[in-house]
């Protein structure tokens, strides 16, 4: 499947400006025609495919319409990438932030392009979907993680940047009230749900850094999937209890015998459904023996994360439901909204199977 496509109509870049910055900025630009692809994966930050000739850089900007304060920050989305990039290959290395808004409508940074494929719904078409491929890429997302929460933060930039003490308590409660500030419609089960995170917060081990929107398609991997070579979207990355991160991986690894509206709240489901991909439970295990962490509460972690990501398909609900955005992806979030509030109100109450 193509990873980029024709720009979005309405979120198309000022092509002539953004030209005539990059000249600026950039040495040794091919003088030829910028173009612009934009890419297909994710629901908040616009990313686009920048080529000028035989040179490609990302460019990666927030979403139109009105941003809560502190989101979308690519000023340090940009600093924490820069920061990590030394430690881990697969991460992008930033080329250039830019805070003039002047020159497309907002601030902005560019990245080095990464290449390979990247795995959502359907594997590429040249590609043989294996079972005992689909245990080599699971294999890949625990050991890459277990990498990253490896990382000693202490020598790094982020020791500015992060505040990891009372890190979960603050995340808890965080949410709940983004999720309020959002609300267009009553969910049931949505204040059991909340009261069961706010009085069951556990003890949170050592702090790590945590990427914390660790999925499958924002990872890319060599074409014969063996190796995973990139791994984007960093917005959120921060340092706190590296069971947090394990629980959002484990919400987005969707299993053939989840719920249909888990399966499909986001669209088709993922390739993680197919035989031979690891179930959550492998995928906790694995972990645990890598990292030599004890996954105690992982429950709590899960259900967390689902309410997480409930409260970020309300996020983008509340934006379409307001016409700050037109497109049609988002016209039935509000029942994800409502899958993900019953699926973590089951998950609260069931041992990880």
């Amino acid at each position: 499947m193509e990873q980029t496509k024709t720009v979005r109509p309405g979120e198309e870049l000022n092509t002539e400006s953004l030209l005539s910055y990059l000249n600026e900025q950039m040495e040794d630009l091919p003088d030829e025609e910028l173009v612009v692809r934009q890419f297909q994966a994710g629901h908040s930050n616009l990313t686009y495919l920048l080529k000028i000739g035989n040179w490609e850089a990302v460019l990666r900007r927030p979403p139109l319409g009105p941003v809560a304060a502190r989101a979308h920050d690519m000023a340090r989305e940009s600093t924490v990438m820069a920061t990590l990039a030394p430690h881990l290959s697969i991460i992008p290395e930033p080329l250039h932030f830019c805070s003039d808004q002047g020159i497309i409508g907002a601030p902005f940074f560019l990245m080095e392009r990464k290449k390979g494929i990247v795995l959502d719904t359907e594997f590429p078409e040249d590609l043989e979907a294996t079972p005992q491929l689909a245990r080599t890429i699971s294999e890949q997302m625990v050991n890459r993680l277990v990498d990253l929460h490896a990382i000693n933060y202490e020598k790094t930039k982020l020791v500015e940047l992060t505040k990891p003490e009372g890190f979960l308590e603050r995340q808890v409660h965080g949410w709940i009230k983004r999720y309020h500030q959002a609300k267009t419609h009553d969910h049931k089960g949505l204040e059991e749900l909340t009261t069961f995170l706010s009085d069951r917060i556990p003890t949170s081990q050592d702090a790590t850094v945590i990427h914390y929107d660790y999925k499958l398609n924002n990872a890319m991997f060599s074409k014969d999937g063996q190796e995973m070579v990139g791994l984007f979207d960093w917005e959120m990355t921060t340092v706190g209890d590296p069971l947090c991160d394990v629980g959002v991986a484990l919400s987005y690894w969707i299993e053939p015998n989840d719920p249909t509206l888990l399966k499909r709240g986001f669209g088709k489901p993922p390739v993680t459904v197919q035989e031979g991909f690891f179930s959550r439970r492998d995928w906790v295990e694995l972990y645990a023996k890598k990292s030599g962490r004890h996954v105690d509460h992982i429950e709590y972690y899960l259900t967390f994360a689902y309410f997480k990501l409930a409260v970020i398909a309300q996020q983008i609900y509340y934006r379409y439901h307001k016409g700050q955005t037109n497109d049609t992806r988002f016209a039935q979030f509000d029942q994800t909204v409502a899958a993900l509030i019953h699926h973590g109100r089951e998950t609260a109450t069931t041992e990880l199977t």
